[in-house]
């Protein structure tokens, strides 16, 4: 497994690219209403990043995705691609955005609430983001990546929760996705250690119900295989010399 430590130019580039991801979620927020198509959503992020950041949204065309955004729906995990069925009162969606600037990846998502939402869809999104922060508070040299994947399980699980483990965090840089992989379970002390300049997501993926999912026919969209509600947060990653760097961190969060 070859991870990529970056240099210092290229972690200017990483930051960056990052900071405008997490610009293009504190953009779209206030369209995310009952009525709205997942589509409109995704044609204003796309016209936003390329018009006013300069830049590209990574998922189009990547490997045949047709959108610009991942929108995925109350028991979408992960993928979704963005319709025309509008959004209602009640539904929960996970916004995915990757962000290609300067040859360098910024990758987030959020979950967002439209309207009035379930006392239950309030907390799998809760659980689903102290998994996120878990993770992210283990990150610094030296730490195993089962470190985090156990932090992630255990608090899940304590919930009455579970992990998807078909998919998990990433490498990232001028690629996509790079190794390592980050597991969302896992033994501590078990993977490689973490050590400084390496750049990668936490992004979990948290069920109400059972962890078993199932790819559609499209090939992209993934389900829960129970139909529960699940949700998922995303974040992209730097380890400094004595702790962690939140590249995709939003005006609103404190790290």
């Amino acid at each position: 497994m070859t991870v990529q430590i970056k240099t210092a130019e290229e972690i200017e580039k990483m930051r960056i690219a990052g900071r405008l991801a997490a610009e293009v979620l504190e953009m779209i927020g206030p369209y995310v209403q009952p009525g709205v198509t997942t589509d409109a959503l995704n044609v204003r992020c796309h016209e936003y990043i390329v018009n006013e950041q300069q830049a590209t949204p990574a998922p189009l065309n990547y490997h045949g995705f047709p959108k610009s955004i991942c929108t995925s729906v109350n028991h979408v995990v992960c993928h979704g691609i963005p319709n025309n069925k509008p959004l209602k009162d009640g539904d929960i969606v996970n916004i995915d955005i990757t962000v290609i600037k300067d040859e360098y990846h910024g990758d987030t998502s959020k979950m967002f609430c439209v309207g009035e939402v379930s006392e239950k869809a309030k907390r799998i999104i809760r659980i689903s983001h102290e998994c996120l922060l878990k993770g992210i508070e283990l990150v610094k040299p030296g730490t195993h990546l089962g470190d985090i994947g156990f932090a992630i399980q255990h608090h899940a699980e304590t919930n009455k929760c579970t992990i998807v483990r078909e998919y998990c965090g990433h490498g990232i840089g001028r690629g996509f996705h790079e190794q390592p992989q980050v597991l969302h379970y896992g033994k501590r002390g078990s993977g490689m250690p973490l050590e400084a300049g390496m750049t990668f997501t936490i992004e979990p993926m948290v069920n109400i119900g059972k962890r078993h999912v199932k790819l559609l026919d499209d090939e992209w969209t993934v389900i829960t295989k129970d139909r529960s509600l699940t949700a998922q947060w995303e974040h992209t990653l730097l380890v400094t010399n004595d702790g962690v760097e939140v590249l995709t961190k939003r005006s609103d969060e404190h790290f």
